[in-house]
């Protein structure tokens, strides 16, 4: 499978919340996650089971959420991606109880391809946008 439509089925089956436990068909054993944050950037090693416990836990915040691929691009063993996440607020985010109020992330990664895995990536998520809806000062069109 290409790099292109690796991450792209990686994203729609494993990110999406649809098939968490599908991560080791995606992802090397080791993957080096970089949250990419100016304040204050964090590496993460994760396995594909820890990034499956993840997922489950965004579906704990989001319920069961949905993903809308914008853009993905690829050149050589890197791969731009960038999507929309909604959801609902489910569970306790950033210290707020749940409302059942619908959520939508802004998200882009770029990710690096190695030997038909995931290996390595680079995320941004709109979390100032997050931020304002949890406050109730910003509404996305859901």
């Amino acid at each position: 499978m290409i790099a292109k439509e690796l991450v792209r089925a990686f994203l729609l089956q494993v990110r999406s919340g649809q098939h968490p436990e599908y991560a080791e068909r995606f992802l090397a054993q080791k993957v080096l996650a970089h949250q990419v944050q100016a304040e204050n950037p964090v590496t993460l090693e994760r396995s594909p089971r820890d990034y499956a416990e993840h997922v489950e836990e965004m579906k704990g915040l989001f319920g069961a959420f949905e993903i809308e691929i914008e853009d993905i691009l690829a050149e050589g063993d890197r791969v731009y991606a960038r999507w929309i996440q909604r959801g609902r607020h489910r569970g306790v985010v950033d210290g707020r109880p749940p409302t059942g109020e619908r959520l939508t992330q802004l998200t882009s990664a770029v990710y690096r391809v190695a030997d038909g895995r995931i290996a390595e990536y680079w995320i941004q998520i709109d979390r100032a946008g997050l931020t304002a809806q949890l406050e109730g000062t910003l509404r996305y069109g859901c």
